[in-house]
């Protein structure tokens, strides 16, 4: 059994070694995550993941230092199998039962954490290549205590992000315009958004003479008259807030002159404060 445990934690110590082809993600505290996560936090970690599973544990062994001679001294690696209760997403073929290893803080004492007898977590994590069932974070936070609530916010991310219109990553901002109305203070401003797989999205404003400025999104390259502002707390919203620079770029008003370069700036602030902050609570280094 103990020369078992010792390949195993052998071949996952070099997983958790590797980077992630996926995206790159701010380091957090070490998992299990004991701070809540919000929405941006969570779509975070989802997105990065190729695995989604609630998970129940059914052994956790902390390693020796010499099993484990480069984690820090505040913590301890844990070897981790569990039993998959319900697996979120993730390939077809997935073992019942799965591995992986987490850096956890010590306690108060110094000593290693106790982790519950038949723990449930949500575990967010990527494939060991040729070892189906074991398994590595995709990032030391990403082992989240289980909750009802956090489990359907995931399944949420992860059904808008499956979508076949799912809202495209966004990669910059393109070109700004502004046309001028024929009343004061009237005028629209378009500012089209780069994505990753170059699908059309722009951001369009609307001024009327004693009416707030009206905002939307448009997916297409039609903008429709019933487009609006993204939800809160959707894949879109996501996109927009934890993405667009709080400026626009000097490439994209290169096309402007100095009065339409000022609308378009006023009215890009305009959207920059519909959208909100995308706050996130994960530590950031």
């Amino acid at each position: 059994m103990r020369t078992h445990r010792l390949a195993v934690a052998a071949a996952l110590a070099f997983a958790l070694a590797q980077p992630l082809d996926s995206q790159q993600l701010p380091q957090g505290s070490s998992a299990p995550a004991e701070a809540t996560m919000g929405y941006a936090d969570l779509a975070d970690l989802a997105l990065a993941a190729p695995i989604a599973a609630h998970v129940r544990v059914s052994r956790a062994s902390a390693l020796s230092r010499r099993e484990a001679p480069d984690v820090p001294p505040d913590k301890r690696r844990f070897l981790f199998t569990a039993d998959v209760m319900t697996l979120i997403r993730g390939p077809g073929e997935m073992p019942v039962e799965v591995t992986w290893l987490a850096d956890l803080p010590n306690d108060a004492r110094g000593r290693p954490p106790r982790i519950a007898r038949r723990a449930e977590y949500l575990l967010l994590a990527a494939p060991t290549p040729g070892r189906p069932g074991e398994l590595r974070l995709v990032a030391p936070d990403s082992l989240l205590p289980y909750d009802p609530a956090t489990a359907e916010q995931l399944r949420a991310i992860l059904r808008e992000a499956s979508a076949p219109d799912a809202p495209p990553r966004i990669t910059g901002i393109g070109r700004a315009f502004h046309v001028a109305g024929s009343l004061p203070g009237e005028g629209e401003t378009q500012i089209f958004l780069q994505t990753a797989d170059d699908r059309p999205i722009s951001l369009n404003i609307l001024r009327r003479p004693g009416e707030q400025p009206r905002w939307a999104v448009a997916l297409s390259e039609i903008v429709d008259d019933a487009a609006a502002p993204p939800a809160p707390r959707t894949l879109l919203w996501y996109r927009l807030a934890c993405t667009l620079p709080a400026q626009l770029p000097p490439q994209s008003l290169s096309e402007a002159q100095p009065d339409e370069a000022d609308a378009i700036r006023a009215d890009y602030r305009v959207i920059i404060q519909g959208l909100g902050p995308c706050a996130r609570m994960r530590a950031r280094r």
